[in-house]
């Protein structure tokens, strides 16, 4: 797991809260009940505005519009929506050519964030049991097919999403999880179970390992999500008293 910094800390409350700003007393508060120095705190809401990640109007500091699209992401990654599967794959294949090397990473990182996996270059597929939505700039790029692998889908998921290594890391959190007694250790181990949980490949049943954690995971995330906010509404309202 990451070292817990200002930055971090910041940031992982503020993608947990909703609407997404909060004034910068709160922000202190919850810092330092974090066990961070009011001092750092300062210089990284300073830092982060000139980088881009804070906006800041009248006292409120709330996250930029970049930051607000990973919010949203990592809240569809904690209540994920999954369709039925019949067995098909989705598959894009690459028949634009031309492109500068920064959109060929933008196009590569747009279809992984779409939890796409390749299978060679230029190739994209997964099970078809969620809605995929590439947007105009990938969208494209690629032609879009339905198709059926002929060997084991089984072993395709294992070779393009790696299940049982994502089982290992999530098992290894619930662990964490379970161990951890301060809300500083248990801050820090939600912020990295988030972070997992964004890259979970969500497969359909027949293609997970048996005993897959990945609900638990979620539920604990969630539990601990609750438990924060909660905390943190009560700091916000000393702070306003």
């Amino acid at each position: 797991m990451r070292k817990l910094t200002a930055r971090s800390a910041i940031l992982s409350a503020l993608l947990g809260a909703h609407p997404a700003e909060a004034p910068v007393s709160w922000i202190v508060s919850v810092a330092e009940e974090l066990g961070l120095q009011q001092s750092a705190v300062r210089v990284a809401l300073t830092r982060m505005v000139a980088m881009g990640d804070l906006e800041r109007a009248n006292g409120v500091y709330r996250l930029s519009d970049r930051l607000i699209e990973r919010q949203r992401r990592q809240d569809a990654a904690v209540s994920p929506v999954v369709k039925a599967w019949d067995g098909e794959w989705y598959l894009a294949v690459v028949t634009a050519v031309g492109d500068d090397a920064p959109a060929r990473t933008a196009f590569r990182d747009t279809m992984r964030a779409r939890k796409l996996g390749e299978l060679r270059e230029g190739v994209w597929t997964r099970p078809a049991n969620i809605e995929i939505v590439l947007g105009p700039e990938a969208g494209r790029r690629v032609s879009v097919f339905t198709a059926a692998p002929e060997d084991s889908p089984v072993a395709l998921a294992e070779t393009l999403f790696a299940p049982q290594l994502w089982a290992q890391d999530a098992q290894r959190l619930l662990g964490e999880f379970a161990s951890s007694s301060s809300l500083r250790e248990r801050f820090e181990v939600a912020a990295a179970a988030v972070r997992h949980i964004l890259d979970d490949p969500l497969l359909p049943d027949p293609l997970l390992p048996a005993d897959w954690p990945g609900s638990a995971l979620r539920a604990e995330y969630a539990a601990f999500r609750t438990e924060f906010m909660a905390f943190a509404e009560h700091l916000l309202v000393t702070s306003d008293a």
